[in-house]
C-alpha cells in the first residue's frame, strides 16, 4: 500500500495502517477478528432478544443489560468492519468525513456505555441497600430517564470533541498509524495548534470516565457494606451473585479505559496501545454477554425455556 504525502493541499482521506507487524499473519488474524465479531453480534442480539421478549426478564437490571448489549453492537460495528478491510489489505483508506463519523460514533458509544454502567450500579445499589423501596424508586419513568440521559450525554459530550476536531487542519501526512480514527492519532497528524483540544480531552475525561467511575465505586462501597452486614454466608453469597457480573464488566471496561485514555498517549509504545485498544474494542463486547449469562440463573433458564419451546417441548409465555 502506497503511503501518501500531501504537502500543499488539504487532506481529504486518510490511510489507516492497522497492524503492519502482523502482515505476514493477516489471514489467521483476519479470521480470528471476524469470528470474534460474528460471535459478539450474535451474543448481544440474543441478549436483546431475550430481554425484549421474555416475561421472566422484565426487571430493571435486564432493561439496562439490553441497552448495554445494544451499545456493544454499535461499538464493534463502528470499528471492526473497516478494521477487517485494513487487516486483509495491509492498510486501507478512509474518507475525511468517514473518519469523523467513525470517531464520533465510537466516542459517543464508549461515553454512553460509561453512563449505562453507572446506571446499572445505581440499580444494584437500590436493589441491595434499599430493597423495600426498590420497586417504587426504580420506576419505569426513572429507568427511561436514566437510559435516555446515558445516550444523550454520551453523544452530546463527544460532539464537543467532534466540533474541535472538525476545526483542525490536515495538510501533511495522511497516514494514521492505528487501526481506526481515534482522537490521539488524528491530533498527531494535524498541522494545527492542538493545545485547546488537548485540554478539552483531558477535561472531558472527568464527566465521561472519572465521575461515573467515582459513582460506581461509591455504590459498591455501600453494596459491600450491606453484604458484609448479612449474617448468613449463603445470604452473602446469594446477594453478591446479583452484582458480581456487573462488577467484573466494570473492572474490565474501566481498566482498559484508564490505560488507553488516562495514561499519556506519547508515554508508551504504539504497538502496546494498539493491542490494548483491540482487546478493549473486540474482546470486552464479546465477553460481556458471556459474563452475565454464566452467573445468571434467570438468563440461563430463559434460554433453556426458549430452546424447549422451539423444539416443541414447551410454549414460551
Amino acid at each position: 500500500m502506497k503511503v501518501h504525502e500531501v504537502n500543499s493541499t488539504t487532506v481529504t482521506e486518510f490511510l489507516i495502517l492497522g497492524f503492519p507487524a502482523l502482515n505476514d499473519y493477516k489471514l489467521p488474524f483476519f479470521s480470528i477478528v471476524l469470528l470474534m465479531y460474528s460471535m459478539t453480534i450474535c451474543e448481544n442480539l440474543l441478549i436483546i432478544l431475550l430481554v425484549s421478549t421474555s416475561q421472566r426478564l422484565r426487571s430493571p437490571m435486564y432493561f439496562f443489560l439490553g441497552h448495554l448489549a445494544l451499545s456493544d453492537i454499535i461499538l464493534v460495528t463502528s470499528i471492526v468492519p473497516k478494521m477487517l478491510d485494513v487487516i486483509i489489505r495491509g492498510g486501507s483508506t478512509i474518507s475525511y468525513l468517514g473518519c469523523l463519523a467513525q470517531f464520533y460514533l465510537y466516542g459517543g458509544t464508549v461515553s454512553a456505555e460509561c453512563f449505562l454502567l453507572t446506571a446499572m450500579s445505581y440499580d444494584r445499589y437500590l436493589a441491595i441497600c434499599k430493597p423495600l423501596h426498590y420497586i417504587s424508586v426504580m420506576s419505569v419513568k426513572l429507568r427511561y430517564s436514566l437510559i435516555i440521559s446515558s445516550w444523550l450525554l454520551g453523544f452530546m459530550l463527544v460532539l464537543i470533541s467532534l466540533l474541535l476536531v472538525c476545526g483542525l487542519q490536515f495538510c501533511g501526512s495522511n497516514v494514521i498509524n492505528y487501526f481506526f480514527c481515534d482522537y490521539a492519532p488524528l491530533l498527531e497528524l494535524s498541522c494545527s495548534d492542538t493545545t485547546v483540544i488537548d485540554i478539552e480531552m483531558i477535561l472531558l475525561c472527568f464527566p465521561i470516565i472519572l465521575l461515573p467511575f467515582l459513582c460506581i465505586t461509591v455504590s459498591y462501597v455501600y453494596i459491600f457494606m450491606a453484604i458484609f452486614g448479612i449474617s448468613s454466608t449463603s445470604g452473602r453469597q446469594k446477594t453478591f451473585s446479583t452484582c458480581s457480573s456487573h462488577l467484573v464488566v466494570v473492572s474490565i471496561y474501566y481498566g482498559s479505559m484508564f490505560v488507553i485514555y488516562m495514561v499519556p498517549y506519547r508515554g508508551h509504545s504504539m504497538t502496546v496501545n494498539k493491542f490494548i485498544s483491540l482487546l478493549y474494542i473486540v474482546l470486552t463486547p464479546l465477553l460481556n454477554p458471556v459474563i452475565y449469562s454464566l452467573k445468571n440463573k434467570e438468563i440461563k433458564s430463559t434460554m433453556i425455556y426458549i430452546s424447549d419451546g422451539l423444539s416443541g417441548k414447551k410454549t414460551l409465555s
